[in-house]
């Protein structure tokens, strides 16, 4: 895949290309310096053929210094992996030594570069782009990324600079399976995506709240492809600290409703704490495949003892963890450690089983068995002075333009909607779960009432 980078030092504006060119809003745009400091990546599409843009951190930040280095040596990762820089500059602010400096890494680099003067709102602007001259770049476009102004032009010369498309990576392949990693703040989510790259990929730092945006990296594993989503930690709406921090915990929600698997990573050595639950609610209430991964076992585990001793210590911390993440009892699952690295075979083991398991159906015959079997044993009650009644039940096919790891969906024509209640839902469920268990995956339940009076049938 043809890649695109956008650099420059903080606040010139690279967020808010980065959403411009991807037509839709990923990255952060804040007028904080700073606030971008993972490389961002997603794939654009305009009139050629598919290019991926990576949006990185600003170089030369003063504003925190304890990121500094690392957010440098994230646009080195990307200067090195591109085909093509964007080196984007502030019109509004003119030529600083920071611009200077990075013109002359750049240069030093010998890729492909244009110079992005942005902030150029309207025609009195125009001449703004002259102070930047002295930087010897041979292609230069003026834009205006907050107004839309220039872009145009802009990417008609991305599409004039980059290689050719092979036309391997122009034909249609599955869509990768788009993984949130979610939890609360430091409990390790980036070093697990980490761990699975075996790159620093990611930033990581004991600091609660270094990862705001949602990052998205492409990721193949074998023969599989994914999107390893890494999002800002999840803390109670009353404990954020800014604005950007809102909008962090904003996006990280919405991550949660996007992807079509979330890992919900827990803290071994805090134990489920009551904002884990919460989280874990989230994903419940989005209706969200999952599985559970407990990250750093290795700094609870107690060395020593026998297989036995050992298998003994890991069921009793399992049994633990899964009263506490009540909502979210289909979900496996995992000791993990980051750090070490332990456990990610494990993890993609699972992954593909949720995946595999999302393909699989019951058949018509033996659905209704089952449920005719469940009703017998255990009577819905009454409400109203009316039972429910289950005429009819069917597991409906996946349509063609599903996810690609579809919830199971039960549909259940029945005398009337409202009688079914939320307990006899749930042992409904976990009568269907004992045929078909559905590790990972949530399990639905559309309620069709049958045509009475003349009156046609609806979805409740």
């Amino acid at each position: 895949m043809r890649t695109v980078a956008i650099v420059g030092r903080p606040n010139v504006g690279k967020s808010a290309l980065f959403n411009r060119l991807a037509r839709r809003r990923i990255s952060i745009v804040h007028d904080q310096p700073g606030v971008t400091r993972d490389r961002i990546v997603t794939e654009c599409q305009w009139e050629g053929a598919p290019f991926t843009l990576i949006d990185t951190g600003g170089i030369g930040s003063d504003v925190d210094t304890k990121f500094t280095e690392q957010v440098a040596a994230e646009v080195d990762i990307a200067i090195e992996t591109s085909d093509l820089l964007l080196f984007m500059v502030d019109a509004k602010a003119g030529l600083t030594t920071v611009d200077q400096a990075l013109a002359r890494k750049l240069r030093r680099s010998g890729k492909l570069a244009v110079l992005v003067v942005n902030k150029v709102d309207h025609d009195k602007h125009a001449e703004l782009d002259l102070d930047f001259a002295t930087l010897g770049f041979e292609r230069t476009v003026c834009i205006s990324a907050e107004h839309n102004r220039g872009t145009g032009e802009l990417v008609q010369l991305i599409e004039a600079l980059l290689p050719p498309a092979d036309e391997a990576a122009q034909r249609t392949v599955d869509a990768p399976v788009e993984l949130a990693i979610v939890g609360r703040p430091n409990v390790g989510k980036s070093s697990l995506i980490n761990a699975i790259l075996k790159d620093s990929r990611t930033l990581v730092s004991p600091i609660s709240g270094t990862t705001r945006d949602a990052v998205d990296v492409p990721y193949r594993r074998g023969e599989n492809a994914y999107v390893l989503i890494d999002t800002a930690g999840i803390r109670p709406r009353g404990k954020v600290d800014s604005s950007v921090e809102v909008f962090s915990v904003m996006r990280s929600e919405r991550t949660i409703r996007r992807a079509d698997l979330c890992v919900l990573v827990i803290d071994a050595s805090a134990g489920v704490t009551s904002q884990d639950q919460k989280i874990a609610g989230q994903i419940q209430e989005a209706q969200k495949p999952c599985i559970v991964a407990v990250n750093k076992w290795d700094l609870v585990k107690e060395p020593g003892g026998t297989a036995a001793e050992r298998k003994e210590r890991l069921a009793e911390m399992m049994e633990k963890i899964r009263p506490e993440l009540f909502f979210l009892d289909y979900a496996p699952v995992l000791l993990v450690s980051a750090l070490q690295g332990q456990g990610m075979t494990r993890l993609f083991k699972a992954i593909e089983e949720v995946r595999e398991g999302a393909q699989r159906r019951i058949g018509t015959g033996q659905l209704n068995r089952l449920l005719t079997e469940a009703l017998e044993l255990h009577p819905p009650p009454t409400r109203t002075g009316k039972r429910l009644k289950i005429v009819y039940a069917t597991q409906p096919d996946r349509p063609s333009s599903d996810t690609p790891i579809p919830t199971p969906t039960v549909l259940l024509f029945v005398n009337q909607a409202g009688l079914l209640i939320d307990s006899y839902r749930k042992f409904l469920e976990s009568k269907v779960r004992e045929v078909e268990p559905w590790p990972g995956l949530p399990l639905r339940f559309h309620l069709r009432e049958r045509e009475a009076r003349g009156r046609r049938a609806h979805v409740r």
